[in-house]
């Protein structure tokens, strides 16, 4: 092997999973944060590092290649300027050198020990495998969301997987990489935590995590978590009937510049702008977001990627789902029903909560327009389960069968109705 190779380098990005090509990317993306201006590296550059072809890189470089490394230059094999390579090695300092690439080495071989044997003493290294756990155990949460929704347990376990990532955060060393996305993952955690508590109505609670989600996405500096949770916040304050909250709440998600990056953030933005829009009772602000977000989903390219919590719910169903909520708001019953109909077309099959909630949307358009049997078959779909243990679906229905009993008093359908509500209690 060459003499010069920088094997602590090589070493350091096989057991963080970099390859010559995206460790030249974190670097240029690190440079831009520290100077400003995109960096100019690619993997030919870091190949050369490895090689030993550039043993001490450029003062910006160095620093920047630290931030995502979270070691000191020396610490990742690079020998400072000071002597020529062609003057021979000092025997002394040749020794130092090795006792160093071995020392770490040797730090790297005991991280791995201890993440091994958790029981065993000694430092641990925190990687990237560590937030890719976290991130499949997110996925769950999504998966569990989508199909209750609402429930406290699923906010206690989100809640839990929070602190879990920040205890990540102390159990060892991590580079500046794995920090933001631990913090991330804590933040996402947090955020779905955060809806469970809106979906459930228990809206002090999502007040407090949101506060928490708010500061771990502003640690963690991921733009699509920060997305996630001013707008959860803007749909937290639409339900709770403040439209001028939610309005400035999802004004931040729609300022981010991500939503100039992908049309599908911008879309989702302008959805629940037109939602907030019906609750404040603006039919041409309605209209126009609307299209606003047609227009963006059109625009979208479906091979970007995107982050789990939003290729698991939106896409035109959920649209449809917001336009629906809009014109139910805003009285427009016609159009609230053709909304609800195309949306329950669309959804895809793990979205039961969402069937649940638009079914009962429907029943509401359909009532309203005059047709009580149809509205009450309708809303005789709603699963059991749904209808007793998820609070807005709960709340939605006792609306619906006062409304109906407003509507048709003493009627066949009333007492029909009623005898289903009956089973339902009952089979709780």
């Amino acid at each position: 092997m060459d003499a010069t190779r920088n094997i602590v380098l090589e070493a350091w990005m096989a057991e963080h999973g970099y390859s010559s090509n995206s460790l030249a990317d974190a670097v240029n993306s690190a440079l831009e944060r520290l100077t400003g201006r995109p960096g100019g590296l690619d993997g030919s550059s870091v190949r050369a590092w490895k090689a030993g072809r550039v043993m001490w890189p450029k003062s910006a470089t160095r620093k920047a290649l630290e931030e995502v490394c979270g070691l000191p230059a020396v610490a990742l094999g690079f020998v400072p300027r000071g002597r020529p390579s062609s003057s021979p090695v000092p025997p002394q300092q040749e020794d130092l050198d090795m006792k160093r690439r071995t020392l770490v080495g040797g730090i790297a071989a005991a991280a791995a020990a201890a993440a091994a044997a958790p029981g065993m003493a000694g430092p641990r290294r925190i990687g990237m495998s560590d937030v890719d756990r976290l991130n499949k155990r997110f996925a769950g949460i999504i998966a569990s969301d989508h199909r209750h929704g609402g429930q406290l347990g699923i906010e206690q376990r989100a809640a839990a997987l929070a602190d879990e990532a920040l205890n990540l955060q102390n159990a060892g060393s991590a580079t500046q990489r794995v920090r933001s996305s631990l913090y991330a993952s804590a933040a996402a955690f947090r955020s779905s935590a955060m809806w469970a508590a809106i979906d459930g109505r228990r809206y002090d609670v999502a007040k407090a995590h949101m506060r928490e989600a708010q500061a771990l996405a502003e640690m963690s500096g991921d733009q699509a978590i920060k997305f996630r949770i001013w707008s959860h916040t803007g749909t937290m304050y639409r339900h709770m009937g403040r439209p001028s909250d939610a309005f400035a709440a999802n004004d931040v998600a729609r300022n981010l510049h991500i939503t100039r990056r992908d049309p599908m953030f911008a879309s989702l933005g302008m959805a629940r702008q037109a939602a907030i829009h019906g609750a404040a009772h603006d039919r041409t602000g309605t209209r126009r977001a609307f299209d606003q977000a047609q227009e963006a989903m059109l625009r979208a390219d479906p091979g970007d990627y995107r982050p789990v919590w939003l290729l698991a719910f939106y896409d035109q169903a959920e649209l449809h789902s917001l336009a629906l909520s809009a014109h139910l708001a805003l009285g427009d019953y016609p159009t609230a029903e053709y909304h609800a109909h195309r949306c329950l077309s669309a959804l895809r099959p793990h979205m039961v909560r969402s069937r649940a909630i638009t079914t009962t949307r429907l029943a509401h358009a359909q009532l309203a327009q005059g047709a009580a049997d149809d509205a009450t078959t309708t809303a005789m779909k709603v699963p059991a389960d749904a209808a007793t243990r998820h609070a807005r679906v709960t709340r939605m229905l006792q609306e619906f069968g006062a409304a109906l009993r407003a509507t048709a008093p003493r009627s066949s359908t009333v007492r029909t109705w009623t005898e289903h509500t009956a089973s339902w209690r009952m089979a709780a």
